[in-house]
């Protein structure tokens, strides 16, 4: 028989060729079958599957559902070529919906966390949170595609930054005002802007010089959120980085129905290039952010009583 070891190279290979990044997955899939071979096991089964996903007991049962879900496509993939292996039912461990609440900022509270930027010591990492922070706000980008990006992706004469192979594998440009790329110009030209040992061409860079890494920007972001003193709004409404994707999303369409003449044209125009400048596959993730803020949900209705009026 195929060790587990070959036959998860061999499933991450075909996976990624269709688009699939699959870094978590790959993560807690070696970790299975290190569990699998610590009991001398070669076989996948419904049983040793949901052991597996079930520890520790203590956590959360949606990362339970999640980690029965990965073993649950690779089972799938072995059972085609070796019958041997037990197909896993979708209906264990089903995951409960739970999406957090967006925080959505204020001008004045976006504001607020770059000018707390300055509680990050050294003023090339506090300069870094601040730019970062920006442009997060100005573009809705992932933080993820942000600490990505790298100079070439910057057309300053354009105004464009370009975002390479984000989420999904897709790539976009996003047109930017002229302050944006100024600032961002700025912040590259500093002179106190650290050398790495190995130079990079990563735009937002660490203490020592190296590109900026999710956990570094993560920790110095809740730093700064303490110092503006921004509170959580319930236990799952609380400040993140990501909000502030939520925070352009939102924007972007009150302006839309702000202007659009009443026939739902403009506002339907501005979703789908919404949904194009910030990188959704489905249209439906543009469409939630109707429901995320109370505005948006009375602008909407509005718009439903004037159709349903003019249909009668």
């Amino acid at each position: 028989m195929i060790a587990l070891r070959e036959r998860l190279d061999g499933y991450l290979a075909m996976r990624r060729a269709l688009g699939y990044r699959l870094a978590r997955a790959e993560k807690l899939l070696a970790q299975f079958i290190a569990w699998m071979n610590e009991r001398d096991e070669q076989t996948i089964t419904t049983t040793s599957a949901l052991a597996w996903a079930t520890l520790p007991p203590a956590t959360d049962s949606n990362w339970h559902a999640y980690r029965l879900s990965v073993v649950r496509g690779f089972a799938a993939h072995l059972h085609a070529l070796d019958p041997a292996h037990e197909l896993v039912a979708q209906d264990l461990l089903s995951q409960r919906p739970r999406r957090a609440v967006p925080y959505l900022y204020s001008d004045a509270e976006i504001r607020a966390l770059m000018e707390a930027s300055s509680v990050i010591p050294t003023p090339h990492r506090a300069a870094t949170m601040r730019a970062l922070v920006g442009l997060l706000a100005v573009t809705g980008m992932r933080i993820g595609e942000a600490i990505r990006l790298d100079r070439g992706d910057i057309d300053h004469q354009r105004n464009l930054v370009t975002v390479i192979e984000g989420k999904f594998g897709k790539s976009r440009q996003l047109p930017v005002h002229t302050t944006t790329t100024a600032a961002l110009r700025g912040y590259l030209a500093r002179r106190d802007r650290p050398v790495a040992v190995e130079p990079t061409e990563a735009v937002f860079t660490s203490a020592v010089g190296t590109r900026l890494t999710y956990d570094n920007a993560h920790l110095a972001f809740k730093r700064i959120v303490a110092h503006a003193d921004l509170k959580p709004r319930s236990t799952v409404c609380r400040p993140r980085p990501h909000d502030l994707r939520h925070t352009f999303a939102v924007n972007t369409l009150l302006d839309g129905y702000r202007h659009d003449a009443g026939d739902g044209e403009h506002i339907q125009a501005r979703i789908a290039l919404l949904c194009t400048y910030l990188g959704h596959v489905n249209p439906g993730s543009t469409y939630w952010y109707l429901q995320a803020a109370p505005e948006l949900l009375s602008l909407a209705a509005d718009r439903l009583d004037v159709a349903e009026g003019d249909a009668r």
